[in-house]
C-alpha cells in the first residue's frame, strides 16, 4: 500500500509588520518544496520602517521608500490585505474582515502573532480631537504638511494671537519617537524658514513634555541629559516630571501650571499591545500582551508563536535580576525575535527543539536632526555628528531589501546636494477640495 502524503502545514502569521514580515522572509528562505504554505494578513499591503519615519517627515527620505511592499518581498508567501478580528485557537481559525467589507475564517495548523502594538492613549481632555499620533507613513506625511502649512498661515496673518498659536508645536512623550520627531520637525521647520521673509525662527515655539524625570529611558543618563541641553539650546522647551492635564481646543494645560495656545499637538507617549487580542483565547499578561516561553511558543498551546510588541517574551538577559523581565517593545528586539522565531518554526516543523532568544544589547542611537545625534554602543557613548552618521549607518543596514538601501542612500545623497525640500503638499488630505469647489460654483 502507498504510503499516504501529509499536506503542507498551514502557517498563518497575522501582522505584517517588523515580526510578520521578517518571520515571512526567513521562512520562505528555509521551507522546502511543499513542506508548508506561509499566508500574511496585515491592513496594510506594505512594511513599514518606523525608525525613519522622523526623516521621512523632515524630507530627507522620500515617504515611498521608508515602506516595504508584502507582495514584492514575499513572493512565496500567500498577502491577505485584510484585518484579523478575531482568533479561535481551539478551533484553528482567524476570523478576518477584508478591505471590501467581507469576512473570511482562514484555517491554520501554526499561527504567529504578530499585530504589533498601537498609541498608548490617556483619559486626557481633547487628546482624541486634537492629537496627532506618529506611527504610520501616512501619520508622518501629514505632520509634515501640517507643520509646513502652518508656517504658510502664520506668514498670511497680520494677528499676533493667531501667529503664535499657529507657530506653537507640543511633543508629548520622551521617548525615541518623541524625541526624533520633535528634533526632525523642528530642523526641518528652521530650515523651511529661511523662504519666509516675515518670520523669524524665534518665532516658533516648540515644546516637550515628559511624565517622567529624563527622555530616552534606552541610553544612558547622561547621553539623555546631554540631549535635553542640546534640544534646549536650540530654543525647545523642555518639561521634565510634567504631564498634560487638558488640550481641549488647542489650549494645552500642564500639571506645573502652564497654560499655552497650540495648533499642533504630536502624541508620542507610549504604545500599548494591538487591543484585538482581547478578542482572542491566548493567554494574556497584565499589560495585554500573549504570554510567551523563551523559544517565543505562546504559554501552554501547541502551534502558536508570538513576538513582538504584542509578546510578553522573557528577556534572558535580566533574569537573573529580575526573574520576571520582559523584552523591551523596540525594533531592534522584533528583528532578532523575527529571525529567531523563522527558525524556530522551521526546526519544530522537523521534529526538533526550538532555541530559546538570547539577545546581547547592542546599543541604541537617535537623530537629533541633520548631522545631530547621540548614541551609547556596546557601551561607547558618542554625540553630534559621529553619532548621526552611526544613526544612519546602523538603521540603513537593517532595511529590509538592497532595493530600499540603495533608494535610502540616494535619497541622502540627494538632500545633500540639492538640499531639503520643504513643499507642503497640504492638497492631498482633501484632494477633492478643489474639483468640489469647481463643480459648486
Amino acid at each position: 500500500m502507498a504510503a499516504v502524503k501529509s499536506e503542507p502545514a498551514r502557517i498563518l502569521i497575522v501582522g505584517g509588520g517588523y515580526v510578520g514580515m521578517y518571520t515571512a522572509l526567513g521562512l520562505q528562505k528555509k521551507l522546502r518544496s511543499r513542506e508548508a504554505s506561509v499566508t500574511v494578513v496585515d491592513p496594510q499591503p506594505h512594511m513599514t520602517y518606523q525608525p525613519f519615519l522622523p526623516e521621512a517627515a523632515a524630507g530627507s527620505i522620500e515617504p515611498r521608500h521608508v515602506v516595504v511592499p508584502l507582495r514584492r518581498v514575499l513572493r512565496k508567501c500567500h498577502v491577505l490585505t485584510g484585518r484579523v478580528t478575531k482568533i479561535s485557537d481551539a478551533d484553528k481559525v482567524a476570523t478576518v474582515t477584508m478591505t471590501d467589507g467581507h469576512v473570511e475564517e482562514i484555517p491554520y495548523d501554526v499561527l504567529v502573532v504578530a499585530l504589533g502594538s498601537v498609541a498608548r492613549t490617556l483619559p486626557i481632555p481633547g487628546l482624541a480631537d486634537r492629537g496627532i499620533a506618529f506611527k504610520t507613513i501616512g501619520e508622518a506625511i501629514y505632520l509634515r504638511n501640517h507643520v509646513l502649512s502652518r508656517l504658510d498661515l502664520a506668514s498670511t496673518t497680520d494677528d499676533p494671537e493667531i501667529r503664535k498659536r499657529l507657530l506653537t508645536f507640543t511633543v508629548i512623550g520622551g521617548g525615541y519617537a518623541g524625541i526624533e520627531a520633535l528634533a526632525e520637525l523642528e530642523d526641518m521647520a528652521r530650515y523651511a524658514l529661511r523662504y519666509y521673509e516675515n518670520l523669524d525662527p524665534a518665532d516658533m515655539r516648540w515644546v516637550l513634555v515628559e511624565a517622567t524625570g529624563r527622555i530616552m529611558p534606552e541610553v544612558r543618563d547622561s547621553l539623555g541629559v546631554y540631549t535635553v541641553k542640546q534640544l534646549e539650546a536650540r530654543g525647545i522647551e523642555v518639561y521634565l516630571d510634567t504631564r498634560v492635564k487638558t488640550m481641549e481646543d488647542g489650549h494645552v494645560v500642564l500639571d506645573d501650571g502652564t497654560e499655552y495656545d497650540c495648533d499642533t499637538i504630536i502624541w508620542t507617549a507610549g504604545v500599548k499591545a494591538n487591543p484585538v487580542l482581547a478578542d482572542t483565547d491566548l493567554p494574556l499578561d497584565q499589560r495585554g500582551r500573549v504570554i510567551c516561553t523563551a523559544t517565543m511558543q505562546v504559554q501552554g498551546l501547541d502551534g502558536v508563536w508570538a513576538a513582538g510588541d504584542n509578546a510578553a517574551v522573557p528577556d534572558l538577559s535580566k533574569t537573573d535580576v529580575d526573574p520576571a523581565a520582559t523584552c523591551s517593545p523596540s525594533a531592534q528586539h522584533a528583528v532578532r525575535q523575527a529571525n529567531q522565531l523563522a527558525k524556530n518554526i522551521v526546526a519544530v516543523l522537523r521534529g526538533r527543539k526550538p532555541k530559546p532568544y538570547v539577545h546581547k544589547y547592542a546599543g541604541s542611537v537617535a537623530s537629533l536632526g541633520l548631522y545631530k545625534g547621540v548614541a551609547d554602543v556596546y557601551g561607547m557613548k558618542a554625540k553630534g555628528f559621529i553619532a548621526w552618521g552611526m544613526h544612519r549607518g546602523y538603521h540603513v543596514s537593517r532595511m529590509p531589501t538592497f532595493n530600499r538601501k540603495v533608494r535610502v542612500a540616494f535619497d541622502w545623497l540627494g538632500s545633500w546636494l540639492l538640499k531639503r525640500e520643504v513643499v507642503s503638499l497640504g492638497q492631498i488630505n482633501d484632494p477633492r477640495a478643489e474639483f468640489d469647489r469647481v463643480t459648486k460654483s
